[in-house]
């Protein structure tokens, strides 16, 4: 069975933007540079066209990978009320007791994860740790830098 991929209606709609433009500006784009390079000769000594069909690779992938993804899609509702307990979707405040700062995350699936924008995915050490917690527990994860003590302060949309 195929993995699915959990993702937010925002998140399902940056990917299938970014398949759209893979395949409509990526591709044609990527055909004209190999188009171009083929007219610079010797193809086996061709560094413009080799550079080329290796985008192309790149793009392609891509795409496989995307439609894959698509397939296999879980869209993650809005979560409705108050939220009592960290679940993807939820915004979460922690306070990490090692360095006695707050922090806050948005908990999202692996495909939005992005922690320049403190969105961690539920995949994460972090992520995982914090799942099913509740305001005043403490999740404690492990992570490639050690142990990490978070308490839960709060849960919201």
């Amino acid at each position: 069975m195929a993995k699915t991929f959990k993702v937010t209606e925002d998140g399902l709609k940056k990917l299938q933007d970014e398949l759209e433009n893979l395949k409509t500006v990526g591709r044609p784009d990527i055909a004209e540079k190999i188009k171009i390079a083929r007219g610079y000769g010797d193809l086996s000594e061709n560094s413009e066209y080799d550079e080329a069909k290796n985008e192309q690779a790149k793009i392609e992938a891509r795409i496989v990978e995307l439609e894959a993804m698509l397939e296999n899609v879980e869209i993650i509702k809005n979560v409705k009320g108050s939220a009592k307990t960290v679940m993807v979707g939820v915004t979460v405040k922690v306070f990490d007791e090692e360095f006695g700062e707050e922090e806050t995350y948005k908990i999202v699936g692996s495909t939005e994860a992005n922690p320049l924008e403190q969105k961690i995915s539920d995949e994460s050490p972090v992520g995982k740790a914090l799942l099913g917690k509740k305001v005043g527990d403490v999740a404690i994860a492990e992570t490639p830098g050690g142990e990490m003590k978070l308490k839960i302060v709060k849960i919201s949309k």
